[in-house]
């Protein structure tokens, strides 16, 4: 997708890009200071009713938290999901403080601490137990508690799926119980006091095709069909992961989110109904749903050649913007949308390169982008920003202040 296309999700307004149908420098005036992160609730919540309009009634959404765990996004999307998935103490606490209940809040993620693990049992939360160390502490901490603690066997599957920007499953990882080993799991623990509800099973993240998405599903309902034989009662819990993709760059097509729809309806009214009758569906999407709502902004603070090259320096950078240089996991780097969000109405006649505020050649936000004649003062917008944003990027790296964040 084109900038153009992403100003016209958000609206222009006097040849302004508009949030929350605000202009950007009313926005920015309100905020104080530049850089800032601001997040459209309407565009949010049109997200979620596009989801819930395609998927399965009897598919449960849940928020992956680790995309954006702004309290006030977190707030907002408690009263239109299902489920809200955490990966850390300090999100369970973020969840918690919700109007989400704790049980339908899950734990997933390698390397839960025992102090961890314990605040999630005596919550109540699901605990997607990804290693049979894991699963010992969960046992300390419910007779430790005196409760019957609720767990999901995270799986790493027999499968990986291919597309993914970030491959988590097939092969050796840390994410889960390798598949082959988890009857012998299942048979070990099945008299240990444990609530085994069902299984997880994420392969893949940021991925922009739909038949692989369904094929990877499908692989996901057989394997899970399988296990399932070696788990003590019926398999009430079944989080297939997500996966789903965002368009970041020009050549990017958006997802087809209906063709994925119609695998996960064959699915429900097929083999999940059929062999598993009890199991609840659950999709876990974290950056599908919040990470096209987001915009960052930050100021130009010079403008200057070098050596016939212009480049744009502005307040922000690679401390609240790691994705956007580059580095969070890409293969090759490519340029996120960008405009000069004060001057939507104006011809882009030069190409410039934006960077940040930072001592490093690293900071790279846009390398030789078709732009309007940008000046100091002057507003640069990346899209794309709802997730992944300023919670992976380095924030301390030179002591430069944090930014704001807002949802309008």
């Amino acid at each position: 997708m084109k900038p153009h296309e992403h100003m016209a999700t958000f609206g222009t307004l006097d040849g302004e890009l508009r949030v929350g149908g605000m202009p950007l420098s009313r926005l920015a005036a309100r905020v104080g200071s530049t850089p800032f992160f601001a997040y459209d609730r309407d565009i949010l919540d049109d997200r979620v009713a596009r989801l819930r309009g395609a998927l399965p009634p009897r598919v449960e959404l849940s928020y992956a938290m680790k995309a954006n765990p702004m309290p006030a996004v977190v707030q907002h999307l408690a009263t239109r999901v299902d489920r809200i998935d955490v990966a850390s103490a300090g999100e369970m606490q973020v969840a918690l403080d919700s109007t989400i209940h704790a049980d339908r809040v899950s734990f997933a993620g390698p390397g839960k601490s025992p102090a961890e693990i314990r605040q999630a049992v005596a919550a109540g939360i699901i605990v997607e137990v990804e290693s049979t160390t894991e699963i010992e502490r969960v046992i300390k901490a419910a007779e430790e508690l005196g409760l019957t603690p609720r767990i999901a066997i995270r799986v790493n599957p027999d499968f990986a799926v291919k597309g993914s920007g970030m491959r988590m499953g097939g092969g050796p990882q840390q994410f889960g119980i390798d598949a082959e080993l988890v009857p012998a799991v299942l048979r070990r623990y099945s008299t240990a006091g444990l609530d085994i509800i069902g299984f997880h099973i994420f392969a893949g993240s940021q991925n922009l095709n739909a038949a692989i998405i369904a094929e990877a599903q499908r692989s996901t309902v057989d394997l899970v069909s399988q296990l399932a034989e070696h788990l003590a009662a019926p398999v009430r819990y079944l989080n297939l992961g997500g996966g789903f993709g965002i368009p970041y760059t020009a050549k990017d097509q958006p997802l087809d989110l209906d063709a994925v729809a119609a695998g996960l309806h064959a699915l429900v009214d097929g083999p999940i109904t059929e062999r598993m009758p009890e199991a609840t569906p659950v999709i876990e999407l974290g950056r599908y749903l919040v990470g096209e709502c987001g915009v960052y902004v930050t100021r130009v603070l010079d403008r200057k050649v070098s050596r016939g090259k212009t480049y744009l320096v502005v307040d922000g950078g690679m401390h609240h913007q790691l994705a956007t240089t580059g580095n969070f996991g890409q293969a090759i780097r490519r340029n996120y949308p960008v405009i000069v969000g004060n001057r939507t109405d104006t011809p882009a006649d030069e190409n410039a390169t934006v960077v940040g505020c930072l001592c490093t050649p690293l900071d790279l936000l846009a390398d030789d982008i078709e732009l309007p004649l940008a000046g100091i003062d002057d507003l640069i917008v990346i899209f794309q920003q709802g997730a992944y944003g300023l919670t992976a990027s380095p924030t301390a790296f030179l002591g430069h202040p944090a930014p704001a964040e807002v949802l309008v």
